[in-house]
């Protein structure tokens, strides 16, 4: 057994702050399933204490067993991560992306998370488009929700894959580029893994035509807890915006910022 269990951090104690170190032992490990021992060693906790909290959260869907003494974090994790996104007080996560359409004056804001289910993959959860009609763009829901589910694939996808761990990266770049990807899309991997650490430096991500034809873009990353959740997207046509200037890209990182800020429940990893 591990004998080092470290004293409860400031903010908590009991039995609920060990539960809280479990849950972030997952996502610092990084990958999908972990046994009790390494999970017990990266959260400063004794094996029977990790033990019990995970049988405890099987129970609760909090973890899912996967064959012999080897577990991985639950659906219901992911469901109330979603719910604290789309509950925020007042709707102000809808709100934050409206406001950031009209400080940029008309652009097309999209709020990307990571997919709870179907492996390393990302949804268009919300939009503010005013009353713009996609079809109308030259938008397809085609384009929206299928094309950008690859995380290769555009600002907003590569914004959330910069901050993904190794091991995640090294599965998104074998993936084939999704047919229908703009021509500004990153096709050699060196390059598209050069683009991964000026996010990280930077903290945004810009695309020229890599989604779709016509169509230039900003996104900057939703953090909470220090993990990658999603992204929020800036969309203008490639005439108005050939590239994106320094108050859009400020205006886009403080919106992911706010988005960021409403954290309530660790999220886990693909």
């Amino acid at each position: 057994m591990h004998g080092n269990a470290a004293a409860p951090r400031p903010g908590g104690t009991g039995h609920a702050e060990r539960v809280f170190r479990v849950q972030r032992a997952f996502a610092d490990l990084g990958g999908s399933v972990h046994g009790p021992g390494e999970l017990a060693e990266k959260s400063g906790l004794d094996d029977s204490t990790v033990f019990r909290i995970l049988q405890s959260g099987v129970y609760q869907g909090v973890y899912e067993r996967v064959g012999r003494g080897r577990y991985r974090l639950g659906t219901s994790t992911a469901h109330l991560s979603l719910h604290a996104l789309a509950d925020a007080p007042g709707n102000a996560a809808h709100q934050a992306l409206e406001e950031l359409r009209a400080v940029t004056r008309g652009g097309l804001v999209l709020l990307y998370m990571l997919a709870p289910f179907s492996g390393a993959h990302r949804q268009c959860i919300d939009m503010a488009v005013g009353d713009s009609d996609l079809a109308e763009l030259g938008l397809s829901t085609r384009e929206v929700l299928t094309v950008t589910r690859s995380l290769r694939t555009g600002a907003s996808g590569r914004t959330i894959l910069a901050y993904l761990p190794d091991a995640i990266q090294r599965r998104v770049l074998a993936e084939p580029v999704p047919d229908g990807a703009g021509p500004g899309v990153y096709r050699d991997n060196d390059r598209l893994l050069r683009s991964l650490a000026d996010i990280r430096d930077q903290g945004y991500a810009t695309g020229h035509e890599e989604c779709m034809t016509g169509w230039n873009s900003c996104a900057a990353p939703i953090l909470w807890h220090d993990s990658i959740v999603g992204s929020t997207l800036l969309l203008k046509p490639a005439h108005v915006m050939p590239e994106p200037p320094a108050e859009i890209i400020e205006a886009t990182k403080t919106t992911a910022a706010k988005l960021s800020s409403y954290s309530s429940a660790p999220f886990p990893t693909p």
